[in-house]
């Protein structure tokens, strides 16, 4: 009787084999999110928080409440099948939660939903090791980064694991993670933090966990689209890509999508890996099922990502948490600023790669700004615009939605070839949607996107003289007004960093620069006005260098090196009251200052030109430098800066230096009340 059954079951085998199914296939569904952004609140369709009354309408979307009930659907309906539910990156940053909580609303929530694993995003070191640290204390589930190496000082320790391996089902899932190479500057890592090669360090892991008998490995990268697709997929061994880090809509219906979900690609090894996402601002929640064969290839693969619309129920329980949460921020979130005569597009599609209304209203709010002292041209970074503003009453909750990231106004000054160098640089990468994509003020310039990065994609730049514009001089030195993430480096912008002379990054806080602007302005109407052209590729323009230099055309900026993981530009921490409007503004001096000893590493250099404000009040002329005596004494009280010290010692603040290389154990933007600086002679 057992050799019939034994016959019988393997008769069955075969029927099913000759139908095409494997008897040893597997089936996996994979629940996913990336670049949740701290959208703890449902939003709108501009991106920003979603009002009472729109939530009454329908026309919310997400937000953890939502999150926590399609999760809670699609587990209750794939119950008893394998699931995991991971993350891709970049939960931080976005909202007024992350400003207020840093990270710790976004943690309880992920552990309340029970992600089986995620990715680090770039945005997850933003505050460096002292946001994330206490995450990673918090989080009860694993936290990966393949090309993430914390050192014996790091704060991290070893709680970042580069891989794991999950038995779902009686299968073994291993799970890589990884985070993009340029998040040394996209964010701020810190010191202690190196970002390796993404595909070499997911390489390392794929052959230790095939070493370990792990047949079906799922990548989950914070990297984008382009290169999860166009890279990672194709590593041998990788057998399903989760990604993030793009915002790509990846969809079988919507016309909009930047591919299919999943996408199928080639790998080297012969068969198809599915790469997936799911858009941004838990929008969807990513839902699709993989069917692997007895050696663990994916032999089809199949999903769509579910909208979190009206159709989904907030949970109540989640509801009620986020009003306990929020009521420490209801009253700056609702503080009323300005209105908009219409809405002001703040969409990363519009705003990294063209001309966008939310990039002139930064822009042009931060040469209003420092207009009065003398400076001429505004840039602002697309990636830093992380939302729209409907139209309508404007609050500083929405402001502060747009601009998140507490960044202050930093001036600094350049030469015009340089600027143009920057902004070739800033037009490199608008195929990937990059951050870097310059919106400006006080300039006008075109670009051909057809041409190859770092190769003349810019084609003139003008600027404003004698209210007439006119083509940017190399030789002629610019002030210039950013944000100090932009001055410093970030978004690619390193010529910026090693290039400025002058600079100062301790201005008041950009979000408050913008809600005055609106405030001053009211009603405020937003515009696009040509100061950004694409030329199309078929139309002949005269490269850069010809408008710049009539006589000899120059040749094209030079491609900037890849910036190294451990040569991050050091980012200094933000001075304590860094909204504060100061109330004079200093002048610029044409005075050379005296080479002083370099700062200390962890001190971030804070000359010239501190774009504090348009007070009134005209900066106080430089007086004739007097010889402090041979070593005297100041007791810090509250509102001293270096800048005022070194006028009142020598009546030139440009020999600020001075004070700050007799005193190295101080950091210029955050001086202790009480204590005692030495105030040096002055040079001769």
């Amino acid at each position: 009787m057992k050799k019939i059954a034994a016959i019988a079951a393997l008769s069955v085998s075969t029927l099913g084999l000759s139908a095409g199914t494997s008897f040893a296939d597997y089936t996996l569904n994979i629940l996913h999110i990336n670049d949740w952004h701290s959208r703890i609140e449902g939003n709108n369709k501009y991106e920003t928080t979603c009002s009472a009354d729109e939530e009454t309408k329908g026309e919310c979307i997400g937000g953890a409440a939502r999150l926590v009930t399609a999760i809670a659907q699609e587990r209750k309906r794939l119950e008893g099948q394998n699931v995991l539910l991971l993350s891709a990156g970049d939960n931080f940053q976005g909202s007024l939660f992350y400003t207020t909580y840093k990270g710790k609303i976004e943690g309880e929530f992920l552990n309340e939903m029970k992600f089986d694993a995620m990715a680090l995003g770039n945005h997850e070191f933003d505050d460096g090791e002292a946001a994330l640290a206490p995450f990673l204390d918090m989080i009860k589930f694993p936290v990966l980064g393949a090309n993430v190496k914390a050192n014996a000082q790091s704060k991290l320790g070893d709680r970042v694991k580069p891989s794991i391996v999950i038995e779902v089902g009686g299968q073994k899932i291993g799970i890589i993670g990884a985070v993009t190479n340029d998040t040394p500057e996209l964010s701020s890592p810190g010191p202690n933090i190196t970002i390796e090669n993404d595909v070499k360090s997911i390489t390392a892991e794929v052959e230790k966990l095939q070493a370990q008998g792990v047949n079906k490995i799922i990548a989950v990268t914070h990297i984008g689209y382009p290169r999860e697709r166009d890279v990672i997929a194709k590593i041998p061994g990788i057998d399903v890509v989760v990604g993030g880090h793009s915002h790509s809509l990846l969809s079988n219906t919507d016309p909009k999508a930047e591919g299919p979900y999943p996408t199928m690609v080639d790998n080297p090894g012969g068969y198809k890996v599915p790469v997936v996402q799911a858009e941004a601002y838990s929008k969807y929640l990513g839902e699709f099922k993989v069917v692997f064969d007895d050696n663990g290839k994916v032999k089809e693969a199949s999903g769509n990502p579910i909208p979190l619309d009206k159709s989904i129920t907030p949970d109540p329980a989640v509801l009620a948490r986020i009003k306990e949460l929020g009521a420490p921020i209801e009253a700056l979130k609702n503080k009323e600023v300005a209105e908009t005569t219409d809405v002001i597009d703040g969409s990363r599609q519009s705003c990294r790669v063209h001309e966008c209304s939310m990039g002139n209203l930064v822009s042009d709010a931060i040469l209003d700004r420092v207009k009065g002292q003398g400076v001429e041209i505004a840039i602002s970074n697309g990636g830093g615009l992380r939302a729209s503003i409907d139209k309508g009453t404007v609050t500083m909750g929405e402001v502060l939605t747009v601009l998140p990231f507490q960044n202050t106004l930093a001036t600094f000054q350049i030469s015009g070839k340089d600027l143009v160098a920057g902004l070739e640089g800033g037009l490199s990468q608008i195929e990937d949607g990059a951050g870097r994509f310059p919106q400006v003020a006080g300039l006008k310039y075109s670009f051909d996107k057809s041409v190859a990065p770092n190769a003349g994609r810019l084609k003139s730049v003008e600027v404003m003289e004698g209210g007439a514009w006119t083509p940017i001089k190399p030789d002629k030195d610019y002030l210039v007004a950013t944000n100090n993430y932009v001055r410093q480096g970030g978004d690619g912008y390193k010529i910026f960093a090693d290039k400025a002379r002058n600079a100062y990054d301790y201005g008041p806080g950009l979000e408050q620069v913008v809600a005055d602007y609106l405030a001053a302005h009211r009603p405020y109407t937003p515009k696009l006005d040509g100061r950004i052209t694409e030329i199309a590729a078929t139309v002949a323009a005269a490269p850069v260098a010809d408008a710049i230099k009539p006589a000899e055309a120059a040749p094209a900026p030079a491609a900037q090196p890849a910036k190294p993981a451990d040569a991050a530009p050091a980012m200094p921490e933000l001075p304590t009251n860094s909204g504060d409007i100061a109330n004079t503004p200093p002048a610029i001096s044409t005075e050379t200052a005296p080479a002083p000893p370099s700062p200390p590493a962890q001190q971030a250099p804070a000359p010239a030109p501190a774009p504090a404000d348009t007070a009134t009040a005209p900066a106080e002329p430089a007086k004739p430098a007097e010889a402090a005596p041979a070593e005297a004494s100041h007791v810090i009280v509250a509102g001293d800066t270096y800048w005022e010290l070194a006028r009142k010692a020598y009546g030139d603040a440009t020999k600020w230096k001075l004070i700050s290389g007799a005193n190295k154990g101080y950091q210029p933007h955050r001086l202790p009340l009480g204590a005692t600086l030495t105030i040096p002679p002055a040079a001769k």
